[in-house]
């Protein structure tokens, strides 16, 4: 009797060991239609009407509203696997204040959001690395939630994240994911803990530089960043580069000692030149660091008015970051969701996302 009871408790242990699922790197297009249904309930009951509830996860917390509207759930499933979930943009106007307050900053640095509270943070090390200031600010007032309760499921056993977001929400993840990463080197959150990341339909986080980094950081298959061709939100912000923006070591550095060099008439035209293809770039990022950068703080601070604006970073150079799975259309799917004037978001809805996710091979 004693030895059956033991053979019991032996293979009962042994069954769970290998039933328990744990996050696997690589894409799993299961998990990613999980992370869509989950994203769907920070909406009401029209917003996810056509949409299942999360088949493996049940809803745990929900944090305050805080920030530029910002808000984040918990999930938790059977196996201690927990999910991250950012909203996204909301139909508020501070929400959308976000997405337009669009001047880069460092990616290390501190926010101070007010008298009696400041966030310092390192996304990347290259001091060349920018990101997104207004989706910043938006991470750092859910990385005071987050974190804690990160620490919380830790004590019960709860090791594996996933963080995840769509549109808004997709951005703040790209961040939220480096912050995660970097308080782990620094022993803040354990050496133990797993993060898995599913960006959607997100746009641009930052520069080159920090996409570099982020990509460094989560290569091997534990971050995307689900697109649907047809949407427009992953191509903003818009991009202006200039010859800043390029690594130290350039051709283009020489290029005025090298005009210099010229004979008197040859120095005219290449540098008429010169300056007519350099100075327009130029312009327009001043131009967009003035409106989008520093005119925005001004409607910032109606809402949060004691943050201090940081230094912005000289640049407007976003570009795509991390491992994309494109949601590729075709005649049937915009027979479905047909170009439309009217609805910009129509390709950026959940719903299409969950069309096209579907039709991706297993």
């Amino acid at each position: 009797m004693k030895y059956r009871l033991l053979f019991i408790l032996l293979s009962s242990l042994l069954y769970g060991s290998v039933q328990a699922q744990h996050l696997k790197p690589g894409f799993n297009k299961q998990e990613y239609i999980e992370m869509l249904k989950i994203f769907s309930r920070h909406g009401d009951s029209l917003f996810f009407k056509d949409i299942a509830a999360p088949e493996h996860f049940r809803f745990v917390y929900r944090s305050p509203v805080v920030g530029l509207d910002n808000c984040w759930d918990l999930w938790v499933n059977n196996d201690s696997v927990a999910v991250i979930s950012i909203r996204g943009t909301t139909a508020k106007t501070v929400s959308w204040l976000e997405n337009f307050y669009a001047a880069m900053v460092p990616a290390k640095g501190q926010l101070v959001l007010s008298k009696s509270k400041r966030f310092t943070y390192k996304l990347a090390s290259n001091p060349k690395a920018a990101v997104h200031v207004g989706w910043l600010v938006g991470m750092a007032y859910l990385a005071e939630d987050i974190v804690p309760r990160i620490d919380s499921c830790y004590k019960k056993g709860i090791k594996e994240f996933i963080v995840m977001g769509h549109s808004q929400g997709g951005a703040i993840a790209y961040l939220l994911t480096s912050h995660l990463y970097k308080l782990r080197e620094q022993r803040v959150i354990p050496s133990d803990v797993r993060f898995k990341t599913y960006c959607s339909a997100a746009p641009k986080p930052g520069n080159l530089y920090y996409a570099y980094e982020y990509e460094a950081l989560t290569q091997y298959g534990w971050a995307f960043n689900v697109v649907n061709a047809a949407d427009w939100v992953p191509e903003t912000p818009i991009s202006i580069q200039t010859l800043d923006d390029f690594n130290k070591t350039n051709p283009f550095v020489n290029a005025p000692r090298f005009i210099k060099q010229q004979k008197w008439t040859k120095r005219v035209v290449m540098r008429h030149i010169y300056k007519r293809l350099v100075k327009p770039a130029q312009k327009a990022q001043r131009a967009y660091q003035r409106y989008l950068g520093n005119m925005t703080y001004g409607f910032v601070k109606e809402h949060l008015p004691e943050y201090q604006s940081p230094v912005l970073y000289q640049s407007n150079n976003y570009v795509r970051t991390g491992n994309m799975i494109v949601l590729y259309d075709d005649d049937a799917y915009y027979k479905l969701f047909p170009d439309s004037e009217k609805n910009v978001f129509i390709h950026h809805m959940l719903q299409p996302y969950l069309y096209l996710a579907e039709k991706l091979p297993q």
